[in-house]
């Protein structure tokens, strides 16, 4: 029963009980190493350990804690865990969740500069940090004409870009009338699912998306992008928006953005760039020509909740023009007008972004840049990328495996050199035992193992060890004959 009888829990209570959370946490990323990477249970396991009606009365916190550790913590998969290499990582860190949690105890709703002026002005300088960080071009700072936001994903953003592409190409009569058919999309077949569905939110429909052929190292032939545009123009069809990826889900394929660029400038189009994971290489130097070309782009984003060491969710989304995403998204009734937003002075993110109601999301990266300093995340990114490279060896090395393609930075595909079965299988046998996780995808009609360095606490031993234990249930499995 919580100590006051209007049933709130009072600072003290909250102050004691925060120590147990942050202590249990603390606890939680020093044994997560020890723990199945996936999740080993069954579907309905967690549902059928909970009540099935909520409690009458407040319970005991101790019970509530004593139900993480035995209810939902088995029904975790462990994104923090060091032998996490799946999907891309959503790693986080020590300064980016106590960020969390001051932004959380602050309760701020941001959706105006008027409802917490430190809140957009905290993000607009700290997405102007960033923007330095990563090399970008100065018009996307709030300096001149552009700008950047926090969203919650890079999908968000991807659709945010593509409404803008939209109103753009229509002269903004699309807000007014809707789509007529004719409007056209474009991005390459590696790209990112959400592309297609924020079509399909957009009302371009999935019919008017044009995956664009690639080369041999899987990105998007600018050649073929152009050849579409026309084909589609001589059809009486009004292209509008090109999305490149520079760090494809599959197999972190680089499209080539100036080639990419100048057709789009050629041709009138919308350019956003997806580096949503391997944008944060770009913080280091010799890694910057992955974004050469961004300069020609009109949108550009990417996820410091992937390799950044800020937890989920924190997508910074940057516009060359943000007049543009602002005419396409604002609306503004009585109930929000106001003398800040009315004097032209300020920005207020609600106009920039799907929702109104907005967090506080830029304090976590703004405790993480500050706790690690440049210095530091730059450190990070060149070890992960060099483990990545030392797995990528071992696999050319090795008589079992080959790369499926040459990996430009942290992430490594490979599959085993007697098919698609025994890949399968392995994959399947591996996240079975709990000792790392990885995912696939399909290359050249291929079944492809993927492996990606990028969570926060992974060091050599880590991927060495899963090195080991790849080979070895290889061996295992290759001792049972033909897969």
């Amino acid at each position: 029963m919580n100590e006051q009888s209007s049933f709130h829990m009072t600072p003290e209570e909250f102050r004691r009980r925060g120590r147990e959370v942050v202590d249990w946490i603390a606890d939680y990323w020093q044994r997560v190493e020890s723990l199945p990477v996936l999740s080993q249970v069954r579907p309905g396991k967690v549902r059928a350990g909970l009540p099935s009606q909520p409690p009458a009365q407040g319970e005991p916190f101790e019970a509530i804690l004593h139900d993480v550790e035995t209810v939902i913590l088995p029904g975790v998969t462990h994104w923090q865990s060091p032998n996490f290499f799946a999907f891309f990582p959503a790693n986080a860190s020590g300064p980016a969740v106590l960020g969390e949690l001051l932004s959380a105890g602050l309760g701020v709703q941001g959706m105006l500069w008027a409802t917490s002026p430190a809140c957009t002005e905290l993000e607009t300088h700290v997405l102007d940090w960033l923007a330095d960080m990563l090399g970008l071009p100065a018009r996307f700072k709030s300096c001149g004409n552009g700008g950047g936001v926090i969203q919650d994903t890079a999908s968000s953003a991807s659709l945010c870009a593509l409404l803008a592409a939209r109103e753009r190409a229509t002269g903004y009569a699309s807000n007014e009338r809707g789509c007529d058919g004719r409007l056209v999309a474009y991005t390459s077949t590696q790209a990112h699912s959400s592309i297609e569905k924020a079509v399909k939110i957009a009302g371009l429909g999935r019919a008017n998306l044009r995956l664009v052929e690639v080369d041999e190292t899987f990105a998007m032939r600018p050649d073929a992008l152009a050849r579409r545009i026309e084909e589609d123009r001589a059809a009486g069809l009004l292209p509008c928006f090109v999305c490149a990826t520079v760090g494809t889900t599959s197999s972190n394929a680089i499209d080539p953005l100036p080639e990419i660029g100048r057709v789009c400038r050629e041709k009138g189009l919308w350019l956003h760039v997806d580096a949503a994971m391997s944008g944060t290489a770009a913080i280091c130097p010799e890694f910057r020509q992955i974004l050469n070309g961004v300069e020609l782009a009109d949108s550009f984003c990417v996820n410091p909740h992937k390799w950044m060491f800020t937890n989920f969710d924190c997508d910074c989304f940057y516009v060359a023009d943000r007049a543009a995403l602002i005419r396409t998204l604002s609306i503004l009734p009585d109930y929000l007008k106001n003398k800040a937003t009315e004097s032209g002075a300020v920005i207020d993110y609600r106009d920039w972004h799907i929702q109104l109601g907005r967090r506080f999301r830029s304090l976590k990266l703004w405790f993480v840049i500050r706790s690690y300093g440049v210095a530091g995340l730059q450190h990070h990114v060149r070890r992960h990328v060099a483990l990545a490279q030392d797995f990528a060896r071992w696999v050319e090395e090795s008589s079992s495996f080959v790369l499926s393609v040459r990996p430009p930075l942290n992430l490594v595909c490979f599959r085993h050199v007697r098919g698609d079965g025994l890949s399968s299988s392995l994959l399947e046998r591996l996240n079975a035992s709990g000792s790392l996780y990885l995912t696939h995808t399909t290359l050249n009609d291929r079944f492809t193992l993927r492996l990606c360095v990028g969570q926060t606490n992974t060091e050599e031993r880590h991927v060495k060890r899963a090195w080991e234990t790849i080979c070895e249930t290889a061996k295992e499995l290759e001792k049972g004959g033909p897969v």
